[in-house]
C-alpha cells in the first residue's frame, strides 16, 4: 500500500534559540513587498535584457537601448517605467533625451540574476 505524501513534519525537532535567531532578522510583510516587486520586475525576459544592457553599458537613452535590445522604443520605454516603479531604475534628462542608468538595488538585482560575484553577463555567458 502507498504511504501517503509527507507535508507535515510529525516530529517538533525545533532548535529554539536558532529558530528565533532566523525569526529576528526575517523581514516583515510590509518590507518584503518593495523586496517581491523589484525581484518580479526582473522575472520578465524583457526587462531583465534592459537591466542587463544598462549593467552593461551604465547609462542609455532609450533610442540606443531600443536598437541594443532589438525591441521597439515603445516598448523599451513601457519596460523601463516598470523598472522605475520598482526603484531598479532612474532617469535624467539631457536635453531632449532622456538617459537611464540602474540604481544601487537593480545594480545588485541584475547581478545576482548573473552570478552572485558581480560579473557582468557576458562574463557569465562565456563561463
Amino acid at each position: 500500500m502507498a504511504e501517503p505524501p509527507i507535508d507535515h513534519c510529525e516530529l517538533l525537532c525545533l532548535d529554539l534559540p536558532h529558530a528565533e535567531r532566523i525569526r529576528a532578522v526575517l523581514p516583515s510583510l510590509p518590507e518584503a513587498e518593495p523586496l517581491a516587486a523589484a525581484a518580479r520586475a526582473l522575472s520578465d525576459p524583457n526587462r531583465l535584457t534592459i537591466a542587463s544592457a544598462l549593467l552593461e553599458g551604465d547609462e542609455l537613452c532609450v533610442c540606443d537601448m531600443a536598437w541594443v535590445v532589438g525591441q521597439s522604443q515603445n516598448l523599451v520605454s513601457h519596460h523601463l517605467r516598470q523598472l522605475k516603479i520598482a526603484g531598479l531604475v532612474t532617469s535624467r534628462r539631457q536635453a531632449r533625451m532622456v538617459m537611464y542608468q540602474l540604481t544601487d538595488r537593480g545594480k545588485a538585482l541584475t547581478e545576482a540574476v548573473f552570478g552572485h560575484d558581480g560579473r557582468r553577463a557576458s562574463e557569465v555567458r562565456h563561463v
